[in-house]
């Protein structure tokens, strides 16, 4: 695990308020909203293999919003931060915000609402 001082290096700003003070990028503003190409996304911080292209869809909310998450790299948690329950969707492997995920997605699956600034893009 790297120590704030790193990621405060590493990230750029709003990275950094996203990943790892649990903030929200401003919506319809992120690189990978309207990305069609296939692929895979991963954690900005850490490389860690989060959502495939296949599960992305348009949620129209301006956040990339995906069906499914590699479960096994994703841990979800509570949250009341905002005085509502929600859940957090956190990175294994570096403990990092992402997003959270809702029950509102097509044909009655999840909608993993996840900050574009928290993902990288590797092409496949």
């Amino acid at each position: 695990m790297k120590k704030e001082e790193e990621w405060k290096k590493k990230l750029t700003k709003e990275q950094y308020h996203v990943l790892r003070e649990k903030g929200t990028e401003m919506p319809f503003t992120g690189k990978l909203l309207k990305n069609k190409e296939k692929g895979m996304y991963k954690c900005m911080a850490c490389g860690m293999e989060l959502f495939s292209s296949d599960t992305k869809f348009d949620s129209g909310t301006g956040w990339p919003s995906f069906t499914e998450a590699n479960k096994k790299n994703v841990i979800l948690k509570d949250d009341y931060s905002l005085g509502l329950h929600a859940i957090e969707v956190i990175c294994k492997k570096c403990g990092s915000h992402l997003g959270h995920v809702f029950d509102d997605g097509p044909k009655g699956k999840k909608r993993y609402c996840i900050n574009s600034c928290a993902l990288d893009f590797e092409k496949k």
